[in-house]
């Protein structure tokens, strides 16, 4: 468990130091032009780098069992946030809404994201083997989950919101839910999502476009065409890093979700694959931790917090390479940002806590008894 600990550990923070050479190279054309000043871009976010890291420090300390007994808390805290959010922030670029906080502007929905997992593994925990049953699946847990995305969903954030879908229905599945229930709450929840997103502007326009160049051919948008051109110039070994011709506003915000570009221009194939590598092994050793740990609870937080962390890799690649619409997310640990890079480190520092505290005490397997549990919200 300790080993998994060090390795989720040390690709995380070489992915952050990886990420601020690439913020580097993306940025500093447009800080330049803008700010008048190369480093404007980088030097706020390698104060955010170093701000989630010490958090990371922080929540790798504090014991996970911790978030057991704030998990109510935690939800009615994020759930009034995001209402605020909804009604007084205002939307930015036409997808999701940021609050002011002076230093840096901070999304709610990434907070969201990780108090649902923790309050869902709450819940799963407590309700034990009567998840298969459908009416307690959608009445005591997936109740949650469309509060929660709901929120998101019409901020408007589409994207955030089906991943956090997707992560809670792979909860339920991992904790005894029968596959043909979370099948169906799948379709009704796609289904809501794709109605949700026809009545925005923004989102809909991006889903018609990627219809069209599916059903017609060509180009999703400028954007990607011009991440698919980075990406192929990379070659097997890349340009070298700092030698992007993209990042010269060639490719729009390439220091934000289109980063991988970059990153494929700039070190190639070998490169690119090597990162990806880098979350599936994060995501692995994950796995390996929540299998090793000994509360249900901490299995499920542990695979919640992995299964979010690849997901978020997984489909901002996708939308680089123009195999899914263009969304809004960040590429974890390395796309310029504040909330994004914040919260993944914090998340991985209850990993490591997890990891940390069921290799500390070796204590035989007890059968949890769901009996006598305490009724959750």
């Amino acid at each position: 468990m300790k080993k998994s600990a060090y390795i989720i550990i040390l690709v995380s923070v070489s992915l952050c130091v990886l990420g601020l050479a690439f913020v580097m190279s993306a940025s500093s054309t447009y800080s330049n032009i803008k700010f008048e000043n190369l480093f404007h871009l980088f030097n706020s976010h390698i104060f955010r780098v170093a701000l989630g890291l010490f958090f990371l420090i922080v929540f790798a300390i504090i014991p996970y069992d911790t978030y057991k007994h704030i998990s109510k808390g935690l939800i009615f805290f994020i759930t009034v946030v995001l209402i605020y959010t909804l009604f007084y922030a205002p939307p930015i670029k036409g997808s999701g809404r940021w609050i002011n906080l002076g230093l840096m502007s901070f999304q709610p929905a990434d907070l969201g994201k990780l108090f649902l997992i923790i309050h869902l593994a709450v819940l799963i925990e407590r309700k034990g083997d009567s998840i298969q049953n459908l009416k307690v699946l959608i009445l005591h847990l997936f109740f949650w989950v469309i509060i929660i995305s709901g929120l998101i969903f019409f901020q408007p954030n589409i994207s955030n919101g089906l991943i956090l879908i997707f992560i809670s229905l792979s909860m339920f599945f991992v904790g005894g839910a029968k596959l043909k229930h979370i099948l169906a709450t799948l379709l009704g929840s796609v289904l809501g999502a794709i109605s949700i997103a026809m009545i925005f502007e923004h989102s809909r326009n991006r889903m018609l476009t990627f219809v069209k160049s599916i059903l017609y051919g060509g180009g999703i948008n400028d954007q990607v065409n011009q991440a698919l051109l980075a990406l192929g110039s990379g070659g097997l070994f890349g340009q070298g890093i700092g030698n992007s011709k993209q990042s010269n506003l060639f490719l729009p915000e390439s220091y934000g979700d289109f980063i991988f570009a970059i990153i494929g221009e700039e070190l190639g194939f070998i490169g690119s694959v090597s990162i990806i590598v880098g979350y599936f092994t994060i995501f692995i050793a994950g796995i390996l931790v929540a299998k090793k740990a000994r509360d249900t609870f901490g299995q499920l937080l542990a695979f919640g917090i992995s299964f979010s962390i690849i997901l978020n890799a997984f489909i901002t690649i996708a939308v680089t390479t123009g195999i899914f619409p263009t969304t809004g997310v960040p590429l974890p640990f390395i796309s310029y940002g504040g909330t994004s890079i914040i919260i993944t480190c914090v998340s991985v520092g209850i990993l490591v806590n997890i990891a940390i505290l069921n290799a500390k005490y070796i204590l035989p397997i007890q059968k949890i008894n769901y009996g006598h549990a305490e009724e959750p919200v």
